[in-house]
């Protein structure tokens, strides 16, 4: 297993807030969930009444302290808590309830500065809604960003209009990605909160909020699974009509699909919900937290896979070199390019060997250089064009464990001189003479050059009556793909 990914201390596969805190402040960073004793536009009728559907009686601040007591009392009341967990730590003040900025600017600093004034507080993080602060108020949070490390998190929850009309959130998406540049003109960090599991939204709808996202200039995301709560208005829609909740399985496997989509350098806060035990009807596995986490660890090992996997095909191209080719394989490398593959297929196949073929004589000088500067002696180099494999490699016949193809021109060489259609086919029909019965034949096409989309036409006809699987990283037809070709 390779796990390519490395903004982790714990052997996670995305980008945990834990490593964030640790990197940047080079300690434990504990966050301390406070009660500001906030209301909210969508509560006092400013642009609604009764909240968010899904939203408890807290505010969603359901672990946060007592909004009777005065926050610095609250604050340590919290930590003394904790001090059994971490007593070695640095706090994040955490205004979690309501909305954190619906206030005039006076009112919101009596309540941020005496917090910033306590010891080993290093920051603060506000919950509030892209359409609960004013003007005065950026101001004052531009100048708390230059004192302290303050993040801003919006809730979104979901980008869908009927999604939004649904959950009462009275705010459209324009007023959230105007809020979030207006917040980062001022160089604030933003976390974005989604809930997956919203009524009748499909596993597509969720997973392209998270690909808008990523177009945003956003520093952390938070997920939280959809749960249903006592005495709220989701509570009565879903006693009146019940509407699908996800299971565990389904959830696990969203949000692994998110993670491999989400921008590597988003840090993600959090990816399930925390309900309290009296309070929820549904979903009762939520109540399992750490066996959540870890099915989602479990199903990002078993992918072999990553935040920000399908940034480039080129990472499920080394997932397939990871899952197929063992330490004594014999591999195929029809077009070494400038030699990068190469490399890494005689690393996997370190007791095997490697035949590289390429007909630029640039890319076999570049092969062979960096081949020689990482001392790898398991690989044979040909000059030829990949419609030879068969006649040079006959006597290999049935032997061969995987080929791989990476169509199209030399990254930094002369853009004329590609693959052409013609020979690329007669490669790949002669493959399946080299290849063992449990090979496979993987191939990279880039349709969008002239060439490249001759190729894609002639090779999506030839794969129809074939054994195969077609991956895609992105939904632009022009965008590069895999296609994984198999005898059975």
């Amino acid at each position: 297993m390779i796990n390519r990914f490395i903004n982790t201390n714990n052997n996670k596969r995305y980008y945990t807030l834990d490593y964030f805190y640790k990197k940047k402040f080079n300690k434990k960073v504990t966050k301390i969930s406070l009660n500001g004793n906030f209301s909210c536009p969508n509560i006092d009728g400013t642009v609604g009444y009764g909240g968010c559907i899904y939203c408890s009686k807290s505010g969603s601040g359901d672990f946060a302290g007592d909004k009777n007591k005065d926050l610095v009392t609250q604050f340590y009341e919290q930590k003394n808590k904790l001090s059994n967990k971490w007593n070695d730590t640095l706090y994040i003040g955490y205004f979690q309830a309501n909305t954190n900025t619906y206030a005039k600017t006076d009112i919101l600093k009596q309540k941020y500065e005496p917090i910033l004034k306590l010891d080993n507080v290093i920051g603060l993080a506000i919950a509030t809604r892209p359409d609960a602060i004013s003007e005065d108020c950026l101001d004052y949070l531009e100048d708390l960003n230059n004192r302290t490390f303050l993040t801003i998190e919006l809730g979104l929850q979901s980008i869908h209009d009927k999604t939004i009309d649904l959950i009462n959130r009275h705010h459209s998406l324009e007023c959230f990605s105007d809020m979030v540049k207006k917040l980062r003109k001022r160089n604030i960090n933003v976390v974005v909160h989604v809930i997956f599991g919203l009524p009748y939204e499909t596993k597509d709808m969720m997973l392209e909020t998270i690909k808008y996202l990523n177009k945003l200039d956003i520093q952390g995301i938070k997920i939280h699974m959809l749960h249903i709560i006592k005495n709220t208005k989701l509570a009565k829609m879903y006693k009146e009509k019940p509407f699908p909740i996800l299971t565990k399985e389904e959830y696990v496997d969203i949000v692994s699909d998110s993670i491999e989509i989400l921008r590597e350098d988003i840090v993600i806060h959090r990816i399930t919900g925390d309900p309290k035990k009296e309070d929820l009807i549904k979903p009762t596995w939520l109540l399992k937290k750490f066996d959540v986490l870890n099915s989602i660890d479990k199903e990002l090992a078993r992918r072999n896979t990553y935040q920000g996997f399908n940034k480039s095909i080129l990472n499920r191209v080394k997932e397939r070199y990871d899952y197929y080719i063992k330490p004594n394989s014999l591999v195929i490398d029809a077009t070494i390019g400038n030699g990068n593959d190469t490399l890494f297929l005689a690393q996997k196949a370190k007791n095997g060997h490697i035949f590289g073929f390429d007909i630029s004589e640039k890319a076999i000088k570049n092969t062979k250089e960096l081949l020689k500067n990482n001392n790898i002696d398991n690989v044979t180099i040909y000059q030829e064009s990949h419609e030879n494999l068969l006649n040079t490699l006959s006597k290999y016949q049935g032997k061969i464990s995987l080929i791989t193809f990476n169509l199209g021109y030399l990254p930094g060489g002369d853009k004329t001189i590609t693959t052409k259609v013609t020979s690329t086919i007669k490669a790949i029909k002669d493959s399946y003479e080299l290849i063992h019965n449990n090979g496979v034949i993987l191939i990279t096409v880039y349709p969008k050059h002239d060439e490249g989309n001759k190729e894609h036409q002639e090779l999506i006809k030839f794969i129809k009556n074939k054994k195969h699987q077609i991956y895609h990283n992105d939904t632009n037809k022009e965008a590069p793909y895999l296609i994984e070709l198999t005898k059975k």
